[in-house]
Parts: structure tokens; C-alpha cells; sequence
């Protein structure tokens, strides 16, 4: 008896890999889901401690992997006036929601989760490709020139 006829085997397929729309999406969400639980940590009073993977070595000498507390930047301020702001952030600059709009009024910290709730949503729906891809050109080109200037 053969091995083969013993095996279930089947035509499979593997999945379409990511379009970059798909991918700057997916980095945005990211974003803000990070800081949505930032929101809800400080609104309940809590640390947010955000990781990021990092080699260390062990006692031993060997190379590990482990997790690093990182820095989270805080997605909204306070102007002078006392009015809350909240604008999504590309790279170190922000994302221009609309022409010449680059932040969202909040009105308390309370209302900031639902907020980013919606705004995630509308970038899974698509609302804000055209920024991201704006952003993520002038990012590149950024670094184009910081490359040839070395």
C-alpha cells in the first residue's frame, strides 16, 4: 500500500498577501487601539505599560527574546482655553483628517474610547486612505533625502 493513499491530501491555496491600502490600515489601527487603551487606562486610573519584543542575553549568555516596556505617546492634549483634542498620528506628524483639519474635538476624557472606536471604524471602511498614503509618501520621501544627505 502506498504512503500517499494513506494521507488526506487536498488542492489548497494559501491567502492573498496584504495590499499596502490593507497594511497602512492595519498600522493605523494598531495606533489606535494602543491608544484607546492608553484612554480607558487613564480614565480608570491605571499604568499602561505598551511592549515591544527585544533581545536580551541571559545568564547563561545566550540570546533571548523578550518583552521591553516602550513608550506611548498620549494622542490628545489640552489647548489653553481648556478644549481637548485628539489627532491620529502617522510617523511623528499628524494626519491631516481633511484639508487643513488635523485633529478632532473631544469634549471630556470619558468620551475619548468611543471616539476612537469610531474613527476606527471609518478607517476599516476606507475614509482616511487617501491621507495615510499622503503621509506615508512624505514619510518616504523624508527618508530619501535624510539617506542621500549622509
Amino acid at each position: 500500500m502506498s504512503i500517499l493513499k494513506t494521507l488526506k491530501l487536498t488542492a489548497a491555496t494559501r491567502n492573498a498577501p496584504l495590499t499596502p491600502e490593507q497594511m497602512l490600515r492595519g498600522k493605523l489601527v494598531s495606533y489606535l487601539n494602543e491608544q484607546k487603551s492608553l484612554a480607558e487606562a487613564e480614565i480608570a486610573g491605571t499604568s499602561f505599560v505598551a511592549t515591544k519584543k527585544v533581545t536580551r542575553k541571559n545568564a547563561e549568555g545566550e540570546n533571548i527574546r523578550v518583552d521591553a516596556p516602550r513608550h506611548v505617546r498620549k494622542g490628545w492634549f489640552t489647548d489653553a482655553e481648556g478644549k481637548m483634542f485628539f489627532q491620529i498620528r502617522y510617523g511623528s506628524k499628524p494626519l491631516e483628517l481633511t484639508k487643513g483639519m488635523n485633529a478632532v474635538e473631544v469634549e471630556n476624557l470619558a468620551e475619548l474610547p468611543s471616539l476612537i472606536a469610531s474613527i476606527i471604524e471609518a478607517i476599516n471602511a476606507g475614509e482616511l486612505d487617501v491621507q495615510a498614503k499622503a503621509a506615508n509618501a512624505d514619510r518616504k520621501t523624508q527618508r530619501k533625502a535624510k539617506q542621500a544627505a549622509a
